[in-house]
């Protein structure tokens, strides 16, 4: 907003004055890719509709709201991150006063990054707006200098930059205890699968809160529990089990940078390539999946079962949704959006195992009929799956561990074989994937070569 821009400047002009280089720079120009090589951020935040920030910042705050949720980023990822946050709005809006905020601040703590100084808010209509942040930029530059700091009258540490090597802030933030009672309050959310839901548990698994767990007594494979865990993450529920999520890798050839793995050794355009999943469940509980262990979990197929052909058709109308909300961010070329919303590759590797689904054949089938060759992942748990699996573009086993007893601590499979259904299993896939010829006869040389390998 307006007032939001000129108070930034004046936040620049202030620092600059002080000989420390700064640059004001609208959200909506910011990547947030550059986050990790940032030493100090601030930020001067209006609050918009119900609590959310302006249009502007509005992919800035996505992209800090899935990437927190998200496991795979971990805790430290803004690890070398400073930052502080100046909200801007108004009290007689009540709870949603400068909650965009609020919101930043948690995100950017939940991803590592060291807060200098508690959010600072500023109230369009107490008339004094001006003056809170001129005394909130002068704590700023106290900050910035190495000076100490006054919380509400009393002597603080130094939080300049020589003092900054914590990981965490030295603030007992309150925006702690609302979210916590935001999270109470609400119908459904991530506090609840620490537990706190009324979900049953039976056999550790989650039993379904829907009458009767769905049509015809079979449950839907998708609680409201573990929904609300999933969209947090940024993922799109497909019918009842299925699952779609746009990977990072697609963000970043969409704006032009590199892709994954599969760009580099098979030619996959990673900005048209589909991650999904038609099965959240799994016959696994790996110690390194999701954060609190509550994905849906089986030995066989027990749930409602969506048509393959719907989930096809819905898996990518909502992928193509979610490139079109990349139109406007930072450094996103056209000619790559408009490639973006026809999919020529589908990762089927998302959370669960994806060839417990009893209709995987048809599913792929379809895939191949719209030209989207298929990259598959499994857990080696199945080999009777794989036996009745018709071909497909690429297969991946996850081999977690060497050993029975390493795989049973990191996968806790539910199968009491697990062992034997691995060796199956990998008997099966090399007899798919290996060229006698060529690999049967020097398997010796590559275990010399591991084994030579220093670790």
């Amino acid at each position: 907003t307006g007032t939001s821009k000129a108070l930034a400047a004046r936040l620049s002009a202030r620092l600059a004055n002080a000989g420390l280089p700064a640059r004001a720079t609208d959200a909506a120009a910011f990547d947030p890719d550059d986050l990790p090589s940032v030493p100090l951020l601030l930020l001067v935040l209006p609050t918009h509709d119900a609590g959310a920030p302006p249009p502007g910042a509005a992919f800035l705050a996505r992209w800090l709201a899935e990437t927190a949720a998200d496991f795979r980023a971990g805790a430290l990822l803004l690890s070398g991150l400073r930052f502080a946050v100046f909200g801007v709005g108004s009290r007689a809006y009540g709870d949603t006063f400068n909650a965009a905020a609020r919101s930043f601040s948690r995100w950017l703590r939940a991803l590592g990054a060291v807060e200098v100084l508690p959010v600072g808010e500023g109230d369009v209509d107490e008339g004094d707006l001006d003056d809170v942040f001129e005394e909130w930029c002068g704590r700023v530059l106290r900050v910035v200098k190495g000076e100490e700091v006054e919380e509400d009258g009393v002597d603080g540490e130094t939080n300049g930059f020589d003092g900054l090597e914590g990981e965490e802030s030295d603030y007992d933030d309150d925006d702690d205890e609302e979210e916590e009672e935001e999270v109470a309050s609400a119908e459904v959310d991530m506090e609840d699968i620490a537990g706190k839901a009324t979900a049953k548990k039976q056999n550790g698994k989650v039993e379904s809160a829907l009458p009767n767990g769905g049509q015809n007594g079979a449950r839907a494979m998708v609680t409201p529990i573990i929904r609300a865990s999933l969209e947090k993450q940024g993922y799109k529920i497909v019918g009842s089990h299925s699952g779609v999520k746009i990977c990072r890798w697609t963000k970043s050839q969409l704006r032009g940078r590199g892709g994954c793995y599969k760009h580099s050794f098979y030619g996959i355009e990673s900005h048209r390539c589909m991650e999904a999943t038609p099965s959240l469940a799994c016959a696994n509980k790996c110690v390194f999946c999701w954060r609190h262990h509550t994905n849906p979990v089986g030995k066989s197929w027990k749930w409602k079962m969506d048509d393959p052909l719907d989930i096809v058709n819905t898996a990518i109308d909502e992928h193509r949704k979610m490139v079109k909300q990349m139109k406007g961010v930072p450094g996103v070329k056209p000619e790559r959006l408009a490639e973006g919303l026809s999919p020529r590759h589908c990762a089927l590797s998302l959370v669960g195992e994806p060839i417990m689904y009893p209709e995987i054949n048809t599913l792929v089938d379809d895939l191949h009929r719209r030209h989207i060759s298929t990259f598959l992942v499994t857990n080696a748990q199945f080999p009777e799956k794989i036996k009745a699996l018709k071909p497909i573009t690429q297969l991946y086993v996850s081999v977690d561990a060497a050993t029975k007893e390493s795989l049973k601590a990191v996968d806790r499979p539910l199968f009491s074989d697990f062992w034997e259904r691995f060796l199956v299993y990998m008997q099966k896939y090399l007899q798919m994937h290996m060229m006698k010829l060529w690999f049967t006869n020097i398997n010796s040389f590559y275990c010399v070569l591991f084994t030579s390998i220093p670790h």
